[in-house]
């Protein structure tokens, strides 16, 4: 790669060969990504429901609450990494304190005791969980744009994320199969739940901190950074003091000045968005998609539970879900790097849809035939995972070209917002359903008997609903521009 005008001293270090070290290290950091993602979507809304005794509408809105606040700070986070790059040369500040502050917040989300009543464990859990989803954002938004930094290489780029999805797609298995086990570790389910906290707090929290290792290897892009004027050392000071509550003696230090950063946060990751046509397609796909993934993921215990007739059979829907991703995310990258990453994409969606519509077949016929299904639908979602986080970083670098180096943190934070979104309204989409299909809330140790319009409202929510809008994504996909030759030829 050309250095040109900057000299050899402003080359990213991403035309350096990825060390096996710092390929490990990012892919780790999925352990965390993946246990946050999975865990509190899988049992959050039946702990509310089937333990507190919290309405399944109420339960909805609690779930999304915290993912609305996501999405309100995500794009600051991202304007702020921005800054913590240009500064220390490094985005690793804010993932440590995400990663150290996690394991406690987490296990306190599920520290709540029944005797307390439904609307004291409600109002709990919302503070609890969105903390504890403000910790993950602070390491998330970070963690999405490092890719970018650390490899300048259209197939590096998909071999680097391929390990990271290997990584997630285990630690989906391992939340999603062993939390729920976890709940019966103790026999009650108030006990359950909080030692189900505790051991996947301090998961999550070991796999985020080595990540963080991670972000060392992008230090040498700071040259480049400051060359390009991404943001001024007076610009970080001001951040930074901002952020940590101190007022000097200056008044830009003042509330109203800390407001304009503030908007001129949101302004970046609008900025972002707008002059981005190739990240708005791959966005709004991604958003989709996320959208069917979290229906799914937050309905996986209801028809585990009233479709196959066992609460442990979540444990069997993940290892049928996620086992064949283990070994399938190598071979979408394979694909990938012949065909291209976008065209694959495509391919995985498809088969995605057509595996969730199968299990439609419930309402009549529940079984364990579902499985197949299911499992196909894990063949699928490795190469929905690994491929759109490939096409990311591709996205960055095109805009890093166009328009200048240093924004990958504002972009992260709006995909981590996108991202988020979708499961939020996954989780709200399925508490709408269960409510208008008359779904009866209980608290732990109580029996109660479903009416057929909500058992089949579960299977539609798992089935009809994801697939539709996995069609509906491969719409936005098709306005995807971008093609290896396009990468290729910046990295020249």
């Amino acid at each position: 790669m050309s250095t040109d005008a900057r000299g050899p001293s402003a080359a990213p270090a991403s035309t350096r060969a990825l060390p096996r070290r710092t390929v490990a290290q990012y892919a780790i950091g999925s352990l965390g990504t993946g246990g946050f993602a999975t865990l509190p979507g899988l049992v959050l809304t039946y702990y509310l429901t089937d333990s507190l005794g919290v309405a399944a509408i109420l339960a909805g809105v609690i779930v999304s609450a915290a993912k609305i606040w996501d999405v309100i700070i995500d794009p600051v986070i991202g304007a702020l990494t921005d800054r913590d790059l240009a500064r220390h040369g490094t985005r690793r500040r804010l993932m440590l304190v995400g990663a150290l502050a996690l394991p406690v917040l987490f296990a306190v989300t599920f520290a709540v005791p029944p005797a307390l009543g439904p609307i004291v464990g409600a109002i709990w859990v919302l503070i609890a969980f969105l903390l504890t989803a403000t910790a993950f954002s602070l390491f998330q938004v970070p963690y999405i744009a490092l890719p970018a930094e650390l490899t300048d290489s259209y197939d590096a780029r998909t071999t680097l994320l391929t390990w990271r999805v290997v990584v997630l797609t285990f630690a989906i298995l391992l939340f999603g199969a062993g939390g729920p086990l976890l709940r019966t570790v103790t026999g009650d389910p108030t006990t359950g739940y909080l030692v189900m906290g505790i051991v996947a707090g301090v998961t999550i929290g070991v796999g985020m901190l080595i990540a963080t290792g991670a972000a060392r290897h992008a230090l040498s892009t700071r040259p480049a950074m400051e060359a390009a004027g991404s943001a001024t050392a007076a610009e970080a000071e001001f951040v930074a003091d901002a952020t940590s509550g101190t007022k000097g003696s200056s008044p830009d230090a003042s509330p109203s000045a800390f407001g304009s950063g503030i908007r001129a946060n949101y302004r970046a990751a609008f900025d972002a968005l707008r002059r981005s046509q190739p990240f708005r397609a791959l966005l709004a796909t991604f958003l989709l998609q996320a959208l069917a993934t979290g229906l799914m993921l937050a309905g996986a215990q209801y028809l585990a539970t009233w479709v196959l007739k066992s609460e442990d059979a979540v444990t069997f829907l993940f290892v049928a879900l996620i086992a064949p991703a283990l070994f399938a995310a190598p071979a979408w990258a394979w694909f990938a790097r012949r065909q291209g990453k976008e065209r694959i994409f495509a391919v995985a969606s498809i088969l995605f849809a057509v595996a969730a519509l199968t299990t439609a077949g419930a309402i009549w016929a529940p079984g364990a035939w579902i499985y197949v299904p299911v499992a196909f639908a894990g063949i699928a979602y490795a190469g929905m995972q690994s491929l759109p986080m490939a096409m990311l970083p591709d996205v960055i670098a095109h805009d890093a070209q166009q328009n200048g180096p240093g924004r990958a943190g504002a972009f992260g934070g709006v995909w981590t917002a996108g991202e988020t979104t979708g499961f939020a309204l996954g989780a709200t989409a399925l508490s709408i359903v269960l409510a208008l299909t008359g779904y009866v809330a209980s608290t732990a140790g109580q029996t109660v008997t479903q009416p057929d319009a909500a058992i089949t409202g579960i299977v539609v929510s798992f089935s009809v609903v994801p697939a539709a809008l996995i069609a509906l994504s491969l719409l936005t996909l098709a306005r995807y521009r971008l093609r290896r030759q396009d990468i290729e030829s910046q990295a020249s």
